[in-house]
């Protein structure tokens, strides 16, 4: 099958070819060469335009309309995923890269571990591409309340700019591990991962929330 030149993908025009293209040197980077993920950040390939694929809110990703099946193959692409300054998330070879669309996160937290070090305790989440992540400084949690339900949403630094959104599930356990701590002056309900603290929400707006 001959490689499209990149200008193929251009305003949206990715075909089947492209896509397996795309594939093709995605996966080249990581035969052959030190085991881990291939240096997304180094590369500064030209701007391709935009491909028709996109990240649902489930951590579903669609080409075309159509849902990827292969597991294997959604793991490979998230290796080469890469969020830039501009907002946008991109997929990125050392030759090109190309646009897609994000509805909410790349990645879901679907697991997390709790263990303890040094009297403190660690959470360390799995993703549902394969990542596993252990919370702290370097890969902090952030939460969001959203819409008219006041929908707790946390999210865990994964690597570069990319986040994973805590699953329904595993938030609830994640929550259970809060508890209310004094952040400069402020009660905060909070959750611990080493030595690093993460908010949750004011102590006093748990309490409004609890008791409406």
């Amino acid at each position: 099958m001959a490689t499209p030149h990149p200008s193929a993908m251009k305003d949206g025009a990715a075909d089947a070819a492209g896509l397996a293209a795309l594939i093709s040197r995605a996966s080249s980077q990581k035969q052959g060469g030190k085991p881990g993920l291939p240096p997304v950040d180094k590369w500064n390939p030209p701007d391709c335009g935009d491909i028709d694929m996109e990240i649902r809110a489930d951590g579903t990703w669609f080409y075309m309309g159509t849902p990827i099946g292969r597991q294997p193959l959604v793991r490979l692409f998230s290796t080469v995923l890469r969020r830039d300054e501009d907002g946008r998330t991109y997929l990125v070879t050392p030759v090109e890269k190309v646009g897609i669309r994000v509805v909410d996160a790349p990645f879901i937290a679907v697991e997390m571990a709790v263990s303890n070090r040094e009297g403190h305790p660690v959470l360390t989440f799995r993703t549902n591409v394969g990542d596993v992540v252990e919370a702290g400084r370097d890969h902090p949690l952030r939460f969001m309340v959203e819409g008219e339900t006041a929908q707790l949403k946390p999210y865990l630094l994964v690597r570069g700019r990319l986040e994973a959104l805590v699953s329904r599930a595993v938030t609830y356990d994640l929550v259970a591990l809060g508890e209310v701590v004094d952040l400069e002056g402020t009660e905060m309900f909070a959750v611990r991962s080493g030595e690093a603290v993460f908010p949750i929400m004011p102590a006093a707006e748990l309490d409004r929330l609890t008791h409406e």
